[in-house]
């Protein structure tokens, strides 16, 4: 038995690296929410504008932990480290945490148009799907 490393396939590089850049997005969002300047504020719809000043602490972590933890996991996919699954399924907690909170607790989904409820739909479902990705990844071989 060797100990070579295996060679991933050319998907798994696409894959990994449209899923950076999915998570990076949404660092980039969330940015955007925690230095957003008074004008910007201003500039946002009033209920839009009314949930982030309200939101809790807990729930801007929630919001952290799922960006911050999906763009880490997704460069460790790119590293073809085995700890992107420990740390996709953090982001994945952090994401269903902050849809508690936006969906449950804050009752925003009263302006939601179908883009937002795309989003709602899609960001869990790619949160699964990255898991998936992992565990199989370090099944084949690829992620060590």
């Amino acid at each position: 038995m060797t100990n070579e490393p295996v060679k991933p396939p050319t998907w798994f590089w696409v894959v990994a690296a449209i899923a950076l850049l999915w998570n990076l997005m949404g660092a980039l969002a969330y940015l955007g929410e925690t230095f957003a300047t008074p004008e910007m504020m201003e500039a946002m719809q009033e209920d839009q504008r009314r949930m982030i000043e309200n939101r809790p602490t807990w729930a801007t972590a929630a919001f952290a932990i799922a960006v911050w933890g999906g763009a880490l996991g997704s460069l460790l996919l790119l590293l073809r480290k085995g700890l992107a699954y420990t740390v996709l399924i953090v982001s994945l907690i952090g994401v269903l945490v902050q849809m508690i909170y936006n969906l449950f607790i804050a009752g925003s989904t009263a302006s939601y148009g179908p883009g937002e409820i795309a989003m709602v739909i899609m960001i869990p479902l790619i949160g699964v799907l990255l898991i998936l990705f992992a565990k199989k990844g370090k099944a084949a071989g690829w992620l060590k």
